[in-house]
């Protein structure tokens, strides 16, 4: 179980022909984003990995809401907004920002060993008779 950065309440917009906006129960954390549809985490929830989010995009304020969009990295589309004092929106910026950079660090890691690695057999075959 992931620790939780954040749970409450977003607005998604749906995919249906009305495009109507629904309430679900949104729970962060460090590596993903989960939506339950009745407000309860007894049912199963749609998890968003950040693994397959590209960004977050589109901010735009109202009078009362902030608009948001999550962008995945097959290029779909999610449209939500929160109340404007909620910043909804920043914590999720946040928490993809920091998934993001753990993972860049991460590969970089992964490169240095790989190319250490390979100087090291290069050394050995070259002392080879």
């Amino acid at each position: 179980q992931a620790e939780v950065i954040r749970e409450g309440e977003l607005e998604k917009r749906s995919d249906s022909l009305f495009q109507l906006w629904k309430k679900k129960l949104v729970v962060l954390t460090k590596d993903s984003l989960s939506l339950f549809p009745d407000g309860h985490k007894r049912t199963k929830g749609k998890e968003l990995g950040f693994g397959s989010i590209l960004k977050v995009d589109c901010v735009e304020r109202t009078g009362k809401y902030i608009y948001f969009t999550i962008v995945t990295k097959d290029r779909k589309e999610i449209d939500f907004r929160c109340p404007d004092q909620s910043c909804w929106n920043a914590s999720i910026t946040m928490a993809l920002i920091d998934f993001q950079n753990k993972r860049a660090i991460q590969d970089f890691k992964s490169r240095q060993e790989l190319e250490q690695a390979a100087g090291t057999q290069e050394r050995r075959l070259a002392r080879a008779p």
